[in-house]
C-alpha cells in the first residue's frame, strides 16, 4: 500500500509495458487511520491474492 500515487502508477505501467507482473498496489489517499485501516480490511475480505495480481486498486 502506498501513498504515492504518480510514482507507482508509473511503476505498473512500465511492468505492464515490460510483460512483467506484481502481486498489486493498493494507493489509498492520506486520511484518518482508523478509516485507512478499514477501507483496506473492506478490499482484503473482498479481493483475493488471484484477483489482486497484476491490478491497481484505490481505496
Amino acid at each position: 500500500m502506498t501513498h504515492h500515487r504518480a510514482d507507482f502508477e508509473a511503476l505498473a505501467q512500465t511492468y505492464f509495458t515490460s510483460g512483467q507482473s506484481h502481486c498489486g498496489i493498493i494507493i489509498a489517499v492520506r486520511r484518518d487511520p482508523y478509516e485507512l485501516a478499514r477501507r483496506l480490511l473492506v478490499l482484503l475480505n473482498r479481493v483475493t491474492a488471484e484477483e489482486m495480481h497484476n491490478q491497481r486498486r484505490y481505496i
